[in-house]
């Protein structure tokens, strides 16, 4: 069994609240969930405005796959908003079992 984590950070440079963030937060979370089979949370910077951590995990049976997938999900991430910069990302394999 292998687990994929990736932690990416992202910029809202025209956001201006909280309420605000939530929401486009909400929607990439839900776009996302909707296409791949991930675990996806705003994990650091909640009390930040224009500044947003996400994390996300997925589980296969073989590492590359688990690698393939989290790619594709921060590829997703970056092309779905023009609103939302991805500042950073990094990403890990676990070797389980």
């Amino acid at each position: 069994m292998n687990v994929g984590v990736c932690r990416i950070r992202l910029r809202i440079p025209e956001n201006h609240s909280l309420k605000g963030k939530r929401h486009v937060l909400k929607s990439i979370i839900a776009r996302v969930q909707n296409k791949f089979n991930v675990a996806i949370a705003e994990v650091e910077d909640q009390d930040l405005w224009q500044v947003a951590t996400l994390g996300m995990s997925c589980v296969s049976n073989h590492g590359p796959h688990a690698d393939e997938i989290l790619a594709k999900v921060v590829d997703f991430i970056e092309g779905m908003r023009e609103d939302v910069e991805l500042l950073d990302y990094e990403t890990e394999i676990i070797h389980a079992f």
